[in-house]
């Protein structure tokens, strides 16, 4: 399978405090790689402030990102998943996996996107995402690197 998340996306065992610091620690890996600036994580905390907790899409993961703006420079996803659960105000609370997804338009990024949501509609994959240790274990279960998964 194609890597849709790269090694150096990924964080496992993120401590963080609340929803907002989640969004944060998964946003700072995009700019930690030059893909998006500062500005687009608070359009992703305001996001979430005025339209409530809809990035959480499944129980225990939230899918977080904002519109297409000038703080995105190129499309791009990190991956994180969290030491201890966090709510964001959802029925789908606590979330213990957050992925950032950064786009520059409204088109580009739709295959991928695509590739994303079936990984992640397969039964049991948010789970065992949670339960992932380290990076390297975090970054197989999700781009199915091992035949078992």
């Amino acid at each position: 399978m194609e890597e849709l998340v790269r090694t150096d996306n990924i964080a496992s065992q993120v401590e963080v405090f609340d929803w907002k610091d989640a969004i944060r620690k998964a946003g700072q890996i995009l700019i930690d790689t030059g893909d998006i600036k500062e500005a687009y994580i608070e359009d992703m905390i305001e996001s979430v402030n005025t339209l409530g907790p809809y990035m959480v899409i499944a129980k225990g993961f939230a899918l977080a990102h904002a519109a297409p703006c000038e703080a995105v420079l190129h499309n791009a996803v990190s991956l994180i998943n969290l030491k201890n659960g966090v709510d964001f105000g959802s029925r789908n609370d606590p979330v213990n996996v957050v992925m950032c997804l950064a786009c520059t338009d409204r088109q580009s990024h739709m295959e991928k996107i695509q590739k994303i949501a079936m990984r992640l509609m397969e039964e049991g994959t948010i789970e065992r995402l949670a339960e992932c240790k380290t990076d390297k274990e975090l970054y197989e279960v999700f781009n199915k690197i091992k035949e078992n998964e």
